[in-house]
């Protein structure tokens, strides 16, 4: 480990005693609790506090894609990608004000069991077949991938496989202890990773401020990445014209200028807070109060994430652009290399917070393969016998859960998910060991952005027409996932080639390849609005009021002063941040 020295292995080794042992600790005491081992694995149902749930969801949210892959989006597009964090933030509050009323008093536990309660058993099976699929191949892959070239672009590439095994397997163990074990020691993750990462980009920008003359000072840095680089910090692109060069194009899109908050943006975001199950297990087993003050608490730290992810981007385009960092193979290597530049001590830390993240997000997402297998594929159908009684009950959950004669059907879910959990990190790790998916060649946070926004429009039309009209059907729903999905794959593969690159729909720009590419962000927002528009004409056929729809009431959405404080405090700081940057 030719970059670290005894003190960053100290450091790195500290973290490590630290998570495991608070992690056995929580699973040592939580053994004592009355809850069922079901539902205390899958949920950790009234245990997790406010701000153990914010600080969970920071936690399982930012990893290597961001570290990595939106670093790499800061070297390459700038500030502009901060529009995935500050959006998110927006999101959340929309998140915590309508969508959790809904799913806490109709006793949602996984988002399959959303989709059978308010539609059928068969938009319900095949959404958690393609959520496996997504998880298990977009994301663990790319999590797993990208972390392990991270930490070996430090201490050494031949160390690539060791690192990605070391990873798996530190997060499966994390996993197997259960949601509780998960929640609690995301605190302690979620602390490492905002203290390393601004650690990070405090002694990046001192380097820059430095290698530029003008001493260790961070503020003269963060001034000197203005003056070198001012197109890395306008949140608007400018639309490309016939005089705009390839990288202003494949800039575009990527992020495509005020158009993508018209479209995709929200899209992206409501459906990756809202109706994600890796996100939304966090608070689904608090109550109300207790689950709106740890979405909110987490969109209040979304807005500093842009500091500690993209900003070091920015730092490593500059220091190369004038000859002060050599060796760049690509954007996704601007992070490593901003870390290279860290003295010892703090590379240990930097490494912890980048481990942190990885593994945080990696136990989040197997546990969350974990719940949608084992309580919505395994116990539905193939211990079909043994559920059915329940099975078409709202409660269902409660029911299996609380009665005491279901302690050796409850145990045998537990080993199932704990199985689950081993199988998809295995597969994950065969995937990547060459990388097989290409994620290099994409780049990190694109690849994710791209291929989850394959099934985000339909899955976003399901749930947010689901949800606040109660004339939507289950024909209806089917019907949009189908639309959702072809209509994604139409026109990012084929609506060129029929109509052109100039219509009123959109416009469609030359990639690096040659070839006319439409940014998919703006193919996100026309699937959705064609999703959408075929759903309403499908349920206009139906009744009136869908038996399945779901009762609400205005007493459902009603804040307490905390709660709007809250929300005003995050409004008031991200129209600051825009009026600054846009």
């Amino acid at each position: 480990m030719k970059n670290l020295s005894a003190l960053d292995l100290s450091i790195f080794v500290l973290y490590f005693i630290l998570v495991a042992g608070y992690g056995y600790w929580v699973y040592n005491k939580k053994k004592k609790a009355t809850i069922s081992a079901s539902h205390d694995y899958f949920l950790a149902e009234g245990s997790l506090t406010w701000w153990a749930i914010g600080a969970s969801l920071i936690a399982s949210n930012i990893s290597a894609e961001q570290f990595i892959g939106m670093s790499g989006n800061g070297y390459f597009v700038g500030i502009a990608v901060a529009a995935y964090e500050w959006i998110a933030a927006l999101a959340l509050i929309i998140i915590a004000v309508w969508f959790m009323p809904v799913y806490l008093k109709n006793k949602i536990y996984t988002m399959p069991q959303f989709l059978k309660t308010r539609y059928n058993e068969t938009v319900s099976l095949i959404m958690a077949i393609f959520w496996l699929l997504l998880y298990v191949f977009v994301n663990l892959t790319s999590i797993l991938y990208l972390g392990a070239i991270a930490i070996s672009g430090l201490i050494g590439p031949e160390y690539l496989h060791t690192v990605m095994v070391a990873l798996a397997v530190f997060s499966l163990v994390i996993t197997l202890g259960g949601m509780k074990v998960i929640g609690y020691t995301d605190v302690i993750q979620v602390a490492v990773l905002i203290i390393g990462g601004f650690a990070t980009i405090y002694f990046a920008l001192t380097i820059v401020s430095e290698k530029f003359g003008l001493g260790r000072d961070a503020i003269a840095g963060f001034n000197t990445l203005m003056q070198q680089a001012p197109d890395h910090f306008h949140m608007i692109l400018d639309k490309p014209t016939e005089a705009s060069s390839q990288e202003d194009v494949n800039k575009y899109l990527i992020l495509p200028g005020i158009a993508m908050y018209f479209a995709g943006q929200w899209i992206v975001n409501l459906n990756y807070w809202g109706c994600n199950q890796y996100i939304t297990q966090r608070a689904l087993g608090a109550n109300l109060e207790t689950a709106r003050k740890g979405i909110l608490f987490a969109g209040f730290l979304k807005l500093l994430m842009p500091i500690i992810v993209m900003l070091p981007g920015i730092a490593a385009y500059v220091l190369h652009k004038n000859g002060h960092l050599e060796g760049l193979r690509g954007m996704d290597d601007a992070y490593s290399a901003i870390l290279g530049f860290l003295p010892s001590g703090l590379k240990g830390l930097a490494i912890a917070a980048l481990t942190a993240a990885i593994v945080a997000s990696l136990a989040g997402k197997l546990n969350s393969i974990s719940t949608i297998f084992t309580l919505d594929i395994y116990m539905k159908y193939f211990k079909k016998k043994e559920v059915a009684e329940i099975r078409n009950e709202p409660g269902e959950l409660d029911a299996l859960v609380n009665s005491a004669a279901n302690d050796k059907k409850e145990k045998g879910m537990v080993w199932v998910g704990k199985i689950t959990a081993l199988v998809s990190i295995a597969i994950a790790v065969i995937f990547e060991w060459e990388d097989m998916l290409g994620i290099a060649s994409e780049g990190g946070f694109t690849f994710i952005q791209k291929y989850t926004g394959f099934i985000s429009p339909g899955v976003f039309a399901m749930f947010i027409l689901g949800m606040f009209w109660k004339r939507t059907t289950g024909a209806a729903a089917v019907a949009g996932l189908i639309t959702g999905f072809g209509m994604s794959v139409f026109f990012n593969s084929f609506a060129v080639n029929l109509f052109g690159h100039e219509t009123l729909l959109y416009t469609a720009f030359k990639n690096s390849k040659g070839i006319y590419e439409i940014p998919f962000l703006i193919n996100m927002g026309w699937a959705f609005f064609f999703t959408v528009a075929v759903m309403v004409v499908i349920s206009l056929a139906g009744p009136k009021v869908n038996p399945k729809a779901f009762a609400l009431d205005k007493e459902m959405f009603k804040l307490k002063p905390a709660i709007t404080a809250m929300i005003v405090a995050t409004l008031l700081i991200l129209a600051a941040l825009y009026v600054k940057f846009w």
